[in-house]
C-alpha cells in the first residue's frame, strides 16, 4: 500500500493556470485512459482538496443540468474542506478539515492493503508530506508552458531528495515521471 500524488503538470510545473483553468490539459484529448484505468484499479482510498471537488461538480458533473454525469470514482473520497460544501447523492464522500495524520489512517483501514490516491490540490499533498506520509510522486508532464498557475507542490524538498523510479514516454506529448520520497533517516 503505498500514498501516492498522481497528477498532470505543464513543463513549467503549473496544474492549472492563472484562472484556475485546466483547458490546456484537454487540448490533449481524453490523455492515458487505459492507463489511469489501470492506476485506478490499485486506489482503494482517494484525498481531494475543495477546489478539485469544486471544479469537478462545476465540469465535469454539473449537478442538475441536463448533461448532469454522475461521480466517476466508486471509492470513497475524503474531500479536505473548511467550508461546507454539496454533497452528491450516491457518492461515498466525506467532508474533513484538520489534521491529515488521523483522516490518513482512516483512509488505510478503507482502502485495505489498496493505495491512497490524493489528487488535486499541492497544499493538500505538502501536509501529506509535511507529516512523512506520501509515499510517491507520479507526475505526467505536458508539453506546454503556462507561466503561472496553481504549483505542482508548494514545498522544498532538498535532502533526502525524491528517488526517479521510472520515466516513459505517452504519446508525443507528455513523459511519466514516479518518485519515491525519500525519509531522512536520523544520524547516529
Amino acid at each position: 500500500m503505498k500514498t501516492q500524488y498522481a497528477t498532470a503538470m505543464s513543463l513549467d510545473g503549473f496544474l492549472a493556470d492563472t484562472e484556475n483553468s485546466l483547458d490546456w490539459l484537454f487540448q490533449f484529448g481524453d490523455g492515458p485512459g487505459e492507463d489511469h484505468a489501470r492506476f485506478m484499479e490499485d486506489v482503494g482510498a482517494i484525498a481531494m482538496g475543495s477546489t478539485t471537488y469544486e471544479w469537478l461538480l462545476e465540469h465535469e458533473i454539473r449537478p442538475g443540468s441536463e448533461q448532469q454525469k454522475p461521480w466517476p470514482y466508486r471509492q470513497p473520497t475524503w474531500v479536505f474542506t473548511s467550508r461546507r460544501l454539496p454533497a452528491i447523492p450516491g457518492a461515498d464522500i466525506r467532508f474533513v478539515r484538520g489534521d491529515v495524520r488521523p483522516v490518513h489512517a482512516e483512509m488505510t483501514r478503507a482502502a485495505d492493503g489498496r493505495n491512497i490516491w490524493i489528487t488535486g490540490g499541492g497544499e493538500l499533498v505538502g501536509q501529506f508530506l509535511d507529516q512523512g506520509l506520501l509515499d510517491e510522486i507520479i507526475v505526467a508532464v505536458a508539453s506546454v508552458t503556462l507561466g503561472g498557475g496553481a504549483p505542482l507542490l508548494p514545498r522544498r524538498i532538498v535532502a533526502p531528495p525524491l528517488r526517479l523510479k521510472l520515466v516513459e514516454q505517452f504519446g508525443a506529448d507528455f513523459v511519466h515521471l514516479t518518485y519515491e520520497v525519500q525519509r531522512a533517516t536520523p544520524e547516529g
